[in-house]
């Protein structure tokens, strides 16, 4: 049986989620270092990679740094005003690095929001030493620009398993 043991977080992507459209955060040796203004999204950005990633838990009160239940994870999605879209797809993933084994394991969530209707939420893994955005991607580029992958597109490149409702 393979060695699944993993030394630390070495990337972790965002994809479509909350203000990030495409985002690697890249960690020196599993440790990360954010800093920026009051309110700009720092504890957010933890709070959907962390937590959300690790344990799947999208109850509002969990996403919220003050725990509060306003925002439901579709909030995340789809945003809110003049902005906000209609159907949305988006994706947060943790890379894992062993340097002794030089073995790669990728973890993540995929989660699709349409306006009234329930959030699909599903997860995945990658354990043969493939990489996102450099063996494989979570989108595809049309004439429009990125397409993020459905579900059933990322059943074909990795491990998928659907996570409630």
């Amino acid at each position: 049986m393979p060695d699944y043991t993993l030394e630390f977080v070495d990337i972790s992507g965002i994809l479509n989620f909350w203000f990030y459209e495409d985002e690697e955060i890249y960690f020196a040796d599993g440790r990360l270092l954010l800093r920026g203004a009051n309110g700009a999204g720092k504890t957010v950005t933890m709070q959907s990679l962390i937590p959300l990633v690790l344990d799947g838990d999208k109850r509002p009160w969990c996403l919220d740094p003050f725990g509060s239940k306003d925002r439901k994870i579709e909030y995340y999605l789809l945003g809110e005003g003049d902005g906000a879209h209609i159907n949305r797809t988006g994706y947060l993933y943790l890379e894992f690095y062993h340097p002794q084994h030089r073995r790669y394991v990728t973890i993540g969530i995929g989660l699709r929001a349409r306006k009234n209707a329930r959030p699909l939420f599903w997860g995945f893994a990658v354990t043969d030493n493939r990489r996102v955005g450099k063996d494989f991607n979570l989108f595809d580029t049309d004439y429009e620009g990125k397409r993020l992958l459905s579900e059933r597109a990322v059943a074909g490149i990795a491990w998928v398993w659907r996570v409630g409702g």
